[in-house]
């Protein structure tokens, strides 16, 4: 099992529970995520595992409040956040084609800095 020490997004998806933890200065959280910061949701059922790529389109279509373009560039998060699966840098993970497991921990960090 894997935990998050930090803030936690919490999720129950088709069986599993991930942690999700987004960190952003705070006038980007306040725009992306509307200020809100616990969710608890569960996604829909599909005959397939889910994988990141998928689970990125329903961030943007269901957390993301404005500007998805500071979270998303095409298929995949933007250049500048860093996206760690289980603390392991998620391009050692398969990235967008990584299959979620129960009890996952993702972390998406901004390494970006606005003034």
């Amino acid at each position: 099992m894997h935990t998050c020490n930090l803030g936690k997004y919490q999720f129950s998806i088709f069986g599993y529970r991930l942690i999700f933890l987004f960190f952003f200065n705070s006038r980007a959280s306040e725009l992306l995520f509307d200020g809100v910061k616990e969710h608890q949701v569960t996604l829909p059922g599909q005959s397939d595992p889910w994988d990141m790529k998928q689970l990125l389109v329903w961030i943007q279509r269901n957390l993301l409040k404005e500007r998805p373009e500071l979270f998303v560039q095409g298929e995949s998060v933007r250049p500048g956040i860093l996206v760690l699966i289980n603390d392991a840098d998620w391009e050692l993970m398969g990235e967008l084609d990584y299959q979620l497991q129960d009890q996952d921990c993702i972390v998406f960090i901004s390494t970006l800095h606005g003034g």
